[in-house]
């Protein structure tokens, strides 16, 4: 008797917008091979997000997601059945990774594939849902990589006349903050940074931290899901990946650096998550995330991959940050409301806004919204997360987009962004100043690497710490990050436009290792 087919929660995928296919995949070259990515679902629960301000998470583990045998079990046998092969099995990624001709995968999941090209990228996609054998859709979380069109933009902004702003070095940047100057300067730690694109020269990389004076750190590129360190034909996204390198490591020069490059798909992006999460050897104690879309633009089945992916992170003690977007209150998105970023909307990534600072000697003399020229700090509430239990105590302003219940806020803290305040780096053998929250993920990493250093081991979900130490903070009370008048205003306590604030380094030293003193007291 025929398996009966039921469609696949979350995997309903609109045309791509602006353009019209080429060809059907079927016609043109039924046999192409394709690999996708089946991620089984997480039964794990979510207790972290019903912690409370203060709270200190329980401790972490090497692996904590729920492997379901039987879920693989499941895929295998629906696999061969449809005629494709298993390449990969991975139980703690949650991941097996399923590999045949475009025609055979088109009749397993009842879709049609067709080419497109929209004048930038030329790529594969699908309209409309999924479907797989009843039994097995209860085990499926996310059918990855069939549809190949671009989901993420690094949240990068160059400065259009280099030679009026001065910039400052990544290192300046964290005295401003008061990083604390650690022994070892995040010695034993590795900071994993995630790269949709672009690459780093070595050269580069010896300039920069000589300019800095300061060792270069060890960087390492992981190639992901074919994705690869690779420099040279679009200097935007190599701009991200020397920005996001040279600031981690100007602030945290004694700490390791793993670069996990992936391609720009809803399945490159989490493969890149999960394999960074999990990588045995690097094992990596921060991720920074430097790029993202609205989430009205993912997939339900691609957010929630991304999510457990998150969620995998906060609970084996990986600490994860992600830039809250460079289009203002609407992310870009023209259709009159308010957006707000995805992966930093995760109630598991710590999202990152931006603000501009002004100095002299040495010092953040003024600190305000970043928002200039059309450009500046995303935030707002969520549309598709409630907010998490650290949050309990914000006073959320109500959100311009009809909602039902309380969303989750976005950002969590904030750091230098404006491209006016920016940051001098070295990408193409040449200077360059950059600023945008793609910088600030990567500020905030290298400063959880040296409190890692510091402390003796990961901090993890750091999240309900932050939103009991209001005192760690500098609050950012001027500007707004409103676009033709949709966005939010800054203000006392938690805002929308930079979360609880800009960091004060020696004080969240303190702290943490106040919080973590505790929970290592011996009972009476």
């Amino acid at each position: 008797m025929p398996a009966q087919y039921v469609e696949i929660p979350g995997s309903n995928r609109e045309p791509p917008v602006g353009t019209a296919p080429i060809a059907s995949v079927h016609a043109t070259n039924p046999r192409e091979q394709i690999e996708v990515s089946v991620y089984v679902k997480d039964e794990g629960g979510d207790p972290l997000l019903k912690m409370k301000p203060g709270a200190v998470p329980p401790p972490t583990t090497e692996s904590t997601a729920a492997q379901d045998s039987a879920a693989f079990d499941k895929v295998r046998k629906f696999a061969s059945e449809a005629g494709l092969s298993v390449v990969l099995q991975d139980p703690a990624r949650r991941l097996i990774k399923l590999a045949g001709p475009a025609d055979k995968l088109e009749a397993a999941f009842r879709t049609r594939l067709h080419y497109y090209n929209d004048g930038k990228n030329a790529f594969r996609a699908r309209s409309g849902s999924l479907s797989a054998p009843a039994d097995v859709v209860g085990s499926i979380e996310a059918v990855l990589g069939l549809d190949t069109r671009p989901i993420a933009k690094q949240k990068l902004t160059r400065v259009a006349n280099p030679h009026v702003v001065a910039g400052h070095l990544p290192n300046e940047v964290g005295r401003f903050y008061t990083f604390p100057p650690t022994k070892g300067l995040g010695a034993g730690q590795c900071i994993a940074l995630i790269e949709l694109g672009g690459g780093y020269r070595d050269s580069d990389n010896r300039l920069a931290f000589e300019t800095m004076g300061l060792p270069t750190p060890t960087v390492t590129a992981i190639s992901v899901s074919g994705g690869a360190n690779n420099p040279g034909p679009d200097p935007n996204a190599d701009g991200e990946v020397a920005l996001d390198i040279q600031v981690a490591g100007g602030v945290a020069p004694g700490a390791k650096i793993a670069v996990y490059f992936a391609p720009n798909t809803i399945q490159g992006f989490v493969d890149a998550i999960t394999r960074a999460v999990n990588d045995a050897q690097n094992r990596p104690s921060v991720i920074s995330i430097s790029w993202g879309s609205p989430e009205s633009q993912w997939t339900g089945q691609g957010l929630a991959a991304m999510n457990s992916a998150l969620k995998d992170a906060a609970t084996r003690g990986v600490t994860v940050f992600a830039a809250a977007g460079d289009n203002l209150a609407t992310d870009g998105v023209g259709d009159g409301h308010a957006h707000v970023d995805f992966p930093a909307s995760s109630p598991y990534a710590v999202g990152c806004g931006g603000t501009l600072i002004d100095t002299a000697n040495g010092k953040i003399t003024g600190e305000a919204v970043w928002n200039h020229g059309g450009s500046g700090t995303g935030g707002g509430i969520s549309d598709r997360f409630d907010a998490p239990g650290y949050q309990a105590n914000v006073h959320f302003p109500p959100s311009v987009n009809p909602r039902q219940g309380k969303g989750r806020g976005v950002p969590d803290v904030a750091g230098d962004a404006d491209p006016r305040s920016g940051y001098r780096i070295v990408v193409a053998g040449g200077g360059a100043t950059i600023g945008g929250t793609s910088a600030v993920a990567p500020l905030w990493a290298g400063l959880i690497a040296l409190i890692n250093e510091a402390c003796g081991r990961p901090l993890g979900f750091i999240q309900p710490y932050l939103y009991g130490a209001s005192q760690a903070f500098s609050q950012i009370t001027k500007g707004d990050n409103k676009d033709n008048g949709v966005g939010y205003s800054a203000g006392d306590g938690w805002n929308a436009c930079t979360g609880l604030g800009a960091p004060k380094g020696e004080d969240l030293l303190r702290v943490f290792k106040s919080a973590i003193g505790a929970v290592n007291a011996p009972v009476a």
